[in-house]
């Protein structure tokens, strides 16, 4: 049985996959350090005896897959924990302030609770290491860009979730030029080109690019500094992560609310997302040189017919075509007979990827630090 692990600052997932790498098991831990359990270590031995009462516990794990949302720029692939991985991610903390805290504070309460257990780390960055430089550097000075600061990109789990995926089914080959959509709370895009990510929305964190549920995506960095000026920094970064986005401008940080509300302040923060999203893609297209297929996946991506039509219609000059009655339906393959392009709803099982990578990196041996 392989473990992976999921830890955010209030809650931890534990979903156990088996020896064919599918999902037997989940436990989720909320509410930590408000209410539920008093730090990420009781969580972790909560969230192991839910576990271990649906029949599996920690005995029987060959090891622990963590996802980690920032391996910075020198982490690029699904590794054995060893110490100098463990100082790399929290060396990448300035980076992810939010995101990395957490995943560090996972490994240690798994490595007290079962310090046999070998652990891997797999990383929401890694799948855009493949972004050539151009795109990725900012026109900043040397000494800035030497802080760290470049684009990364996210979301990389479910990219390369997604490949794996297309190139399971077998009636469709990879396709050369894919622009695959990743919409939930938190949203972005990326270009795949022969299977490699070569462009994507987010930059240096996952704030910038399209608008999303409370992150207000790209602004002007003036209007960031003006911000700060007004409200500090602190202020700033609550503003544009958890206050802004649809929330700021429909009332409502879910689109299904946004939907059921039907007031005007809801259908612009609706086609402002639809808006970007095209805006966007555009850019991620040109970066590709052209488009052969579209991919939605998250809970935007899969669920929302009105979305997807937005912008299905809105890339119809790229000759994208989608079948209306598939589209309210559903389905899987959404495009019409006349479209030029493939149009897929896939999900991007982002936990059995990392059980995968894990799996594969264990039968070469690295499966010990």
């Amino acid at each position: 049985m392989w473990l992976i692990v999921n830890s955010g600052s209030s809650s931890v997932k534990l979903a156990v996959f088996d020896a064919a790498l599918t999902e037997v098991a989940q436990a989720r831990v909320t509410e930590i350090g408000t209410g539920g359990p008093a730090d990420h270590s009781a969580a972790f031995a909560l969230g192991l005896g839910a576990l271990a009462a649906k029949g599996h516990a920690p005995a029987g794990f060959i090891a622990a897959g963590h996802r980690v949302v920032h391996g910075g720029a020198g982490l690029t692939r699904t590794t054995a924990l060893t110490p100098a991985v463990e100082a790399a991610i929290e060396a990448a903390v300035p980076l992810a302030p939010l995101h990395n805290p957490p995943a560090l504070k996972g490994i240690r309460a798994l490595r007290a609770l079962c310090p046999d257990l070998p652990q891997f780390v797999a990383f929401d960055t890694a799948f855009h290491a493949t972004n050539p430089e151009v795109a990725v550097r900012y026109a900043l000075p040397l000494d800035a860009r030497a802080q760290g600061l470049r684009r990364y990109g996210f979301h990389g789990l479910s990219y390369a979730a997604i490949v794996r995926k297309i190139q399971e089914m077998g009636s469709n080959p990879l396709p050369d030029r894919l622009l695959s959509f990743h919409l939930g709370n938190g949203c972005s895009i990326c270009a795949i080109h022969q299977g490699r990510s070569v462009a994507t929305t987010m930059g240096y964190s996952p704030l910038d690019g399209l608008t999303m549920g409370t992150r207000a995506g790209g602004v002007d960095g003036n209007a960031v500094l003006e911000l700060a000026a007004r409200h500090g920094i602190d202020g700033a970064t609550h503003i544009l992560n958890r206050e802004s986005g649809l929330l700021a401008l429909g009332g409502h940080s879910d689109m299904r609310a946004l939907h059921a509300a039907a007031t005007p302040g809801a259908a612009f923060a609706i086609d402002h997302f639809a808006y970007w999203a095209i805006r966007h893609a555009g850019s991620l297209i040109a970066a590709m040189g052209g488009v052969d297929a579209i991919s939605f996946s998250g809970g935007i991506g899969e669920n929302d017919h009105i979305i997807r039509s937005k912008i299905l219609n809105g890339l119809a000059f790229f000759g994208a075509v989608v079948d209306v009655e598939a589209n309210l339906g559903h389905a899987p393959v959404l495009q019409a007979p006349s479209s030029r392009v493939a149009i897929w709803i896939i999900p991007a099982e982002e936990e059995r990827q990392i059980a995968i990578e894990m799996h594969d990196l264990a039968e070469l041996g690295e499966d010990r630090a």
